[in-house]
């Protein structure tokens, strides 16, 4: 394998001639350039990557943390990313936290390590440990995105979670739904949670905590859940995240329910498999590729020493109409 040395001595130039050239970190009058070039091209030579970073100090590599790969909703989010990143010639490390602290930590380690030029990250639940709190505030730039995180002060790119669900909640109300209950999910249910309260308050509804449950993000789970509130009557669902609606459904064969006949559903989350259930899924779209991808956009901005101060950038859903949330005439004849 060729070095910098053959390269030099092909060339007729000196190491550090060959060095500016392969890094463009000094001038080389054009001679010398289209020498060197054609040295480097006789000799398939391939620059050190390693050394090349230290030259220019950038790495190209973006350190990317989400909380559990087996959630359909952060593969698209991933692919966004990447293809934002590979456009500007950038490659993603990802690492998966299973929203655990210690793998969090552990994997943020391991990218101030490598030295990558930024970080994106979906935060685990827990608070950091002053110690990591106190390396990322010293750090690359760094981009939080779907979860917001006080404590870091950074640009936050995220959608809008309580007014997703409260449209949601709210289209169920004006089909007249008067008991609507709720199955959460863990870590991302404030947002949804919240939403879901202010469309019962602006519809003069009285919070009954009969009708929620938390059913994290399993189908056992989201069975359980749903079994829960079902023997609590209600007449509609808002279910915060599409991973649960099995269990749900599950749940209804057991009582020998229908949906939308007996019980109509929303559920918040589409991923595009929606309208594959019997009946299809009325249910709240997040741009999960926009957010990846602006996550980047952000990121390469703050690289390049823009979008300092710390933003909340939001955004929008959109609620798709479908099946399961039935209409006002068969809920009127259902009760």
């Amino acid at each position: 394998m060729a070095t910098i040395y053959d390269v030099a001595r092909q060339a007729g130039v000196s190491v550090a001639t060959v060095s500016a050239v392969v890094n463009n970190s000094a001038y080389v009058s054009p001679g010398l350039q289209e020498r060197v070039e054609s040295a480097i091209t006789a000799l398939s030579y391939t620059p050190n990557q390693l050394a090349r970073s230290l030259t220019v100090k950038q790495t190209h590599t973006i350190g990317m943390i989400i909380p559990d790969i087996t959630n359909p909703i952060y593969p698209e989010m991933v692919r966004g990313a990447e293809d934002r990143a590979q456009n500007a010639g950038y490659t993603i490390i990802l690492g998966n936290s299973d929203n655990q602290k210690g793998k969090e930590e552990a994997y943020l380690n391991v990218f101030l390590s490598k030295k990558v030029d930024g970080i994106l990250l979906i935060k685990a639940p827990e608070e950091m440990s002053p110690p990591m709190l106190e390396k990322l505030r010293q750090g690359p730039p760094l981009v939080l995105l779907d979860r917001e995180y006080p404590s870091l002060q950074a640009y936050t790119v995220i959608t809008d979670a309580i007014g997703g669900a409260r449209e949601a909640v709210n289209y169920l109300i004006k089909l007249g739904h008067q008991r609507v209950g709720i199955i959460t999910g863990a870590s991302t249910i404030h947002g949804r949670f919240l939403g879901y309260r202010k469309a019962l308050e602006e519809n003069n509804i009285p919070f009954d905590e009969s009708l929620a449950a938390e059913g994290h993000y399993g189908i056992d789970l989201g069975y359980e859940a749903a079994s829960r509130v079902l023997k609590q009557n209600p007449t509609a669902i808002f279910i915060t995240n599409t991973s649960m609606i099995v269990g749900f459904m599950r749940a209804l064969d057991k009582l020998r329910l229908r949906c939308p006949e007996d019980i109509a559903m929303v559920s918040y989350d589409d991923l595009g498999w929606s309208e594959e259930f019997h009946p299809t899924v009325t249910s709240v779209e997040q741009p999960k590729y926009l957010l990846g991808s602006r996550g980047v956009e952000i990121l390469l901005g703050r690289i390049k020493g823009k979008h300092k101060r710390p933003k909340v950038e939001v955004a929008k859903n959109v609620l798709h109409y479908r099946e399961s949330s039935g209409s006002p005439l068969i809920h009127s004849s259902s009760k």
